[in-house]
């Protein structure tokens, strides 16, 4: 008996643990990133661009750490960008005092791995530039990164994307598996709004209203739960051998295209074409003021192939007639070539049939969903009463926010250090509990708009 015993103890303890996730509901190949779980908590104390006790100052120290707020308002990034070049990190804009954390004039690029961002808005905006002059930030872009989570945020009036996986095509070797890995890879967009991108603004091409871009050879990309409204095109753009999973995203008043696949000849002079793929389950597109009549869900121009797998994917137009699954914008050589099964796993996933996910979405996306500001409400309710149109200028929608700064000393205690999720259920500012999901009629009511 007592042979048995300890036979079974060998065993439980030769058994592995299984990997926690980065917090209840992460998904992906990414899901199991630890940020900077472990590591010290550096405290940002200071609305201040840079300098000691700023977000920036924060980013930039070494080592895991979690990025806590004891202040809540404005960050003015005076047409610059931030950059993370450092790993380990998380960035807790949950623990902010309300309002949150507001980032503008500006945008961040992230250089690095194993990084979790959560409930921050990034503005970007115009900031009254001439038009075609140069300004062109992203709100929100990884640079050759890997293992990254970006939850619950809000992206908007982006001059170039508003959330996109990028880097280089074509280093570290002259194998796919080299380029694939010094690029982005592993990267969830899970929950987040992507609104409002700039059409005719700053951006040296000219028109450039863009949801996201997902980079030639980039893999394990995921999009789960998000919204895109009033963006010309791009929601995403998939470029040559990508591969990309979309899972109960709303796609709203897109212009000229929806989800499309692009591996342009160009850029892949004298390298073999990699067939890009995209599995699209229970996804919803509908159009709206600015959407070209008959527009496809998915469009592939272009040269290289597409594998694709698509299962309850709803696209419509403005009165709820159906529109095309599938077009072209290129008259090419390029094959849309459907697969029999998912390429990607939707491990960890609640998926929702498509009727149910506007629904669903519009009282989740976006940063903190308890205590939304003005102008996600805003955007929240156009998409839900088809409305909205797409801008040129944050002008013509807003201006940029002006919260009066607030202070709240953060309290080890009072969080799971794990997960960055409150010990009470309530986040800071909510009334509910940490699973009240909020439709905008209820947020605007609740913040008296």
């Amino acid at each position: 008996m007592k042979s048995l015993s300890f036979a079974l103890l060998l065993a439980c303890v030769a058994m592995p643990a299984a990997a926690q996730t980065a917090f209840p509901g992460a998904v992906g190949p990414a899901a199991q990133t630890a940020g900077g779980r472990g590591g010290q908590i550096v405290r940002v104390t200071t609305l201040d661009a840079d300098g000691p006790g700023s977000l920036k100052a924060a980013l930039e120290t070494k080592g895991p750490r979690i990025v806590v707020f004891e202040v809540g308002g404005v960050i003015d990034l005076k047409r610059s960008v931030l950059e993370i070049k450092e790993p380990f990190l998380t960035i807790a804009g949950q623990t902010a005092p309300s309002p949150g954390i507001t980032i503008i004039r500006g945008g961040i690029d992230l250089k690095t791995h194993d990084v979790i961002i959560r409930h921050i808005r990034v503005r970007t905006g115009a900031d009254g530039q001439p038009k075609r002059s140069g300004w062109e930030a992203d709100a929100f872009s990884t640079v050759a990164a890997h293992d990254v989570i970006l939850d619950h945020n809000s992206f908007s009036w982006a001059v170039d994307e508003n959330m996109s996986a990028s880097g280089p095509r074509f280093e570290g070797g002259p194998s796919v598996a080299d380029w694939r890995k010094h690029t982005s890879y592993n990267v969830t967009f899970s929950n987040n709004l992507a609104a409002e991108g700039l059409a005719d603004a700053s951006h040296p091409k000219g028109e450039h209203s863009k949801g996201s871009l997902v980079h030639d050879n980039t893999t394990g990309i995921v999009f789960y739960r998000n919204i895109w409204a009033h963006n010309v095109e791009r929601h995403p753009l998939v470029k040559g051998g990508a591969q990309v999973l979309m899972v109960n995203n709303l796609i709203y008043n897109p212009k000229h295209r929806a989800v499309h696949y692009n591996l342009m000849a160009l850029e892949w002079a004298g390298h073999p074409y990699v067939t890009g793929e995209i599995t699209a389950i229970g996804n919803v597109m509908r159009a709206g003021n600015d959407t070209d009549p008959g527009l496809p869900f998915l469009m592939l121009g272009g040269d290289g192939d597409l594998r694709y797998y698509g299962r309850d994917n709803r696209a419509v137009d403005r009165h709820g007639n159906p529109l095309p699954p599938f077009g072209r914008y290129g008259e090419t050589k390029a094959r849309l070539i459907e697969a029999a099964k998912p390429l990607a796993p939707t491990t960890g996933m609640t998926v929702l049939p498509s009727g149910e996910v506007e629904t669903s979405v519009l009282a989740s996306a976006g940063a903190r969903p308890w205590d939304r500001d003005a102008d996600d409400i805003r955007v929240l309710f156009f998409v839900a009463e088809g409305r909205g149109d797409i801008i040129d200028d944050e002008n013509q929608v807003s201006a940029y926010p002006a919260f009066k700064p607030t202070r709240a000393r953060f309290v080890e205690g009072e969080w799971d250090l794990a997960t960055m999720e409150p010990k009470s259920g309530r986040y800071p500012g909510q009334t509910g509990p940490v699973q009240e999901k909020l439709s905008p009629r209820d947020a605007a009511m609740r913040s008296g708009n």
